[in-house]
Protein backbone atom coordinates (compact mmCIF):
# COMPACT_ATOMS: atom_id res chain seq x y z
CA UNK A 1 0.00 0.00 0.00
CA UNK A 2 2.94 2.26 0.57
CA UNK A 3 4.39 2.34 -2.96
CA UNK A 4 1.33 3.72 -4.82
CA UNK A 5 0.69 6.20 -2.02
CA UNK A 6 4.31 7.41 -2.11
CA UNK A 7 4.06 7.79 -5.89
CA UNK A 8 0.84 9.80 -5.57
CA UNK A 9 2.30 12.10 -2.92
CA UNK A 10 5.53 12.51 -4.87
CA UNK A 11 3.57 13.36 -8.02
CA UNK A 12 1.51 15.98 -6.18
CA UNK A 13 4.64 17.57 -4.69
CA UNK A 14 6.41 17.68 -8.07
CA UNK A 15 3.27 19.12 -9.66
CA UNK A 16 3.12 21.87 -7.05
CA UNK A 17 6.80 22.74 -7.37
CA UNK A 18 6.96 22.58 -11.18
CA UNK A 19 3.51 23.48 -12.50
CA UNK A 20 2.77 22.54 -16.07
CA UNK A 21 0.47 24.78 -18.04
CA UNK A 22 -1.72 22.93 -20.49
CA UNK A 23 -3.39 24.78 -23.37
CA UNK A 24 -7.16 24.97 -23.12
CA UNK A 25 -7.49 22.93 -26.30
CA UNK A 26 -5.83 19.89 -24.66
CA UNK A 27 -7.55 20.24 -21.28
CA UNK A 28 -10.35 17.69 -21.96
CA UNK A 29 -7.83 15.05 -23.06
CA UNK A 30 -5.50 15.62 -20.15
CA UNK A 31 -8.31 15.69 -17.60
CA UNK A 32 -9.69 12.33 -18.72
CA UNK A 33 -6.17 10.88 -18.77
CA UNK A 34 -5.62 12.11 -15.19
CA UNK A 35 -8.91 10.52 -14.13
CA UNK A 36 -7.81 7.23 -15.68
CA UNK A 37 -4.44 7.47 -13.94
CA UNK A 38 -6.17 8.10 -10.60
CA UNK A 39 -8.26 5.00 -11.21
CA UNK A 40 -5.03 3.03 -11.57
CA UNK A 41 -3.59 4.54 -8.39
CA UNK A 42 -6.66 3.64 -6.33
CA UNK A 43 -6.67 0.19 -7.93
CA UNK A 44 -3.02 -0.22 -6.89
CA UNK A 45 -3.78 0.82 -3.32
CA UNK A 46 -6.65 -1.66 -3.24
CA UNK A 47 -4.40 -4.42 -4.61
CA UNK A 48 -1.82 -3.75 -1.92
CA UNK A 49 -4.52 -4.05 0.73
CA UNK A 50 -5.52 -7.40 -0.73
CA UNK A 51 -1.85 -8.56 -0.93
CA UNK A 52 -2.25 -8.82 -4.69
CA UNK A 53 -0.08 -5.91 -5.89
CA UNK A 54 2.17 -6.38 -8.93
CA UNK A 55 4.28 -3.40 -9.95
CA UNK A 56 4.32 -4.42 -13.63
CA UNK A 57 0.54 -4.65 -13.78
CA UNK A 58 0.27 -1.32 -11.99
CA UNK A 59 2.67 0.54 -14.29
CA UNK A 60 1.28 -0.91 -17.53
CA UNK A 61 -2.29 -0.32 -16.35
CA UNK A 62 -1.46 3.24 -15.35
CA UNK A 63 -0.12 4.23 -18.76
CA UNK A 64 -2.51 2.07 -20.79
CA UNK A 65 -5.59 3.48 -19.04
CA UNK A 66 -4.36 7.07 -19.39
CA UNK A 67 -3.46 6.70 -23.06
CA UNK A 68 -6.67 4.87 -23.93
CA UNK A 69 -8.82 7.43 -22.14
CA UNK A 70 -7.03 10.30 -23.86
CA UNK A 71 -7.36 8.58 -27.23
CA UNK A 72 -11.09 7.94 -26.71
CA UNK A 73 -11.62 11.59 -25.82
CA UNK A 74 -9.71 12.61 -28.97
CA UNK A 75 -11.60 10.14 -31.15
CA UNK A 76 -14.93 11.29 -29.77
CA UNK A 77 -13.95 14.89 -30.41
CA UNK A 78 -13.05 14.10 -34.02
CA UNK A 79 -16.33 12.20 -34.54
CA UNK A 80 -18.42 14.83 -32.79
CA UNK A 81 -19.58 12.28 -30.19
CA UNK A 82 -18.90 12.87 -26.49
CA UNK A 83 -17.26 9.47 -25.87
CA UNK A 84 -15.28 11.00 -23.01
CA UNK A 85 -18.49 11.00 -20.94
CA UNK A 86 -18.48 7.20 -20.93
CA UNK A 87 -14.87 7.17 -19.77
CA UNK A 88 -15.65 9.70 -17.03
CA UNK A 89 -18.53 7.54 -15.84
CA UNK A 90 -16.56 4.28 -15.88
CA UNK A 91 -13.44 5.64 -14.23
CA UNK A 92 -15.48 7.63 -11.71
CA UNK A 93 -17.45 4.56 -10.66
CA UNK A 94 -14.28 2.48 -10.39
CA UNK A 95 -12.53 5.12 -8.30
CA UNK A 96 -15.41 5.26 -5.83
CA UNK A 97 -15.68 1.46 -5.69
CA UNK A 98 -11.95 1.12 -5.01
CA UNK A 99 -12.10 3.88 -2.43
CA UNK A 100 -14.98 2.11 -0.65
CA UNK A 101 -13.00 -1.14 -0.55
CA UNK A 102 -9.88 0.65 0.71
CA UNK A 103 -11.93 2.38 3.40
CA UNK A 104 -13.51 -0.90 4.56
CA UNK A 105 -10.13 -2.64 4.72
CA UNK A 106 -8.61 0.25 6.63
CA UNK A 107 -11.48 0.33 9.13
CA UNK A 108 -11.34 -3.46 9.57
CA UNK A 109 -7.61 -3.32 10.32
CA UNK A 110 -8.03 -0.30 12.59
CA UNK A 111 -10.78 -1.87 14.70
CA UNK A 112 -9.03 -5.25 14.84
CA UNK A 113 -5.95 -3.54 16.30
CA UNK A 114 -8.04 -1.77 18.94
CA UNK A 115 -9.64 -4.99 20.23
Amino acid sequence: MLLPLIGLILGIIIGLIYPIYIPVYYAPYVSIAVLAALDSVFGGIKAVGENNFDIYIFITGFFTNALLAGFLAYLGDRLGIPIYLAAIFVFGVRIFQNLAIIRREFLDKFFKNQK
